[in-house]
């Protein structure tokens, strides 16, 4: 697991249950906006359909990293501060690293003891979309650079 992951969820899980609500709700504070280029991708292609709140993921394949953008809605500060983790923590990681994540990692994170059943399947959903549009960019990309050489 990339450190910036680990060292976030090592945090959430050295907290009690209020703190762990207050850093979420900090982490989704500090989720940066689509960059302009990108805000035409908030559409029901990059949408996580299992999650409730309108989700929206943008990947891109940099070299041999992984960029990561998202969109979630400030009125869902819990999953906003999700996506949030994941981008700040995933941001730059390699496709490897993103792809071998742990199925278990929300739960590492401790949000199934602050959040119902239903918020905790959305972020299973963000995470295993995630996954999916990373491997499917990987692909392309290295479809791409087959064909030029």
């Amino acid at each position: 697991m990339p450190a910036a992951l680990d060292e976030i969820i090592e945090e959430l899980r050295d907290t009690d249950r209020q703190e762990r609500i207050e850093l979420l709700i900090d982490m989704a504070k500090r989720l940066p906006p689509l960059p302009d280029r990108l805000a035409h991708f908030k559409d029901e292609a990059h949408r996580v359909p299992e999650c409730q709140s309108p989700v929206f993921l943008v990947v891109e394949i940099d070299g041999d990293r992984v960029r990561l953008f998202a969109d979630a809605p400030i009125e869902a500060p819990t999953v906003r501060g999700f996506v949030a983790i994941l981008v700040e923590g995933l941001d730059g990681a390699t496709v490897e690293e993103i792809l071998t994540l742990p199925s278990d990692l929300v739960e590492r994170t401790g949000m199934p003891e602050i959040l119902g059943m239903l918020r905790v399947r959305g972020l299973h959903g963000v995470l295993g979309r995630m996954k999916m549009m990373v491997a499917r960019a990987a692909a392309v990309d290295a479809a791409s650079r087959d064909r030029a050489n």
